[in-house]
């Protein structure tokens, strides 16, 4: 499946429940926000574990995943709207990630750009 059929089947869904009324870029954003802080509190209070240690708990990783798919869900549906593609969109992003970020300044550190 491509993700442009995904995207496809992202609004089926939506127009099958008579959705779209709903789904305006405002609308949209919110629930990505408010995904976003759900797939943050099945993280909260944890120690820092490394990916190792939490895959050790499959169910975690489970609610991780549901989290993920919703989070994901939002943001291709924004895409649909706005009539973005999702691909190029990144790829665009990453090339201008590279001039800000160039790997010869910036392997192995976390500091932002600007610092």
């Amino acid at each position: 499946m491509s993700i442009q059929d995904l995207i496809k089947e992202i609004d089926e869904f939506v127009i099958e429940r008579d959705w779209e009324q709903f789904h305006t870029p405002k609308n949209i954003a919110m629930s990505i926000a408010i995904e976003s802080g759900e797939l943050l509190e099945c993280l909260q209070w944890d120690k820092t574990l490394s990916s190792e240690e939490l895959m050790e708990d499959q169910g975690r990783v489970a609610d991780i995943a549901d989290e993920i798919a919703d989070v994901q869900t939002y943001l291709l549906r924004m895409c649909s709207i706005l009539k973005i593609d999702p691909i190029q969109n990144v790829r665009r992003k990453l090339q201008i990630n590279r001039v800000k970020y160039p790997k010869e300044k910036f392997s192995g550190s976390s500091r932002k750009y600007n610092s």
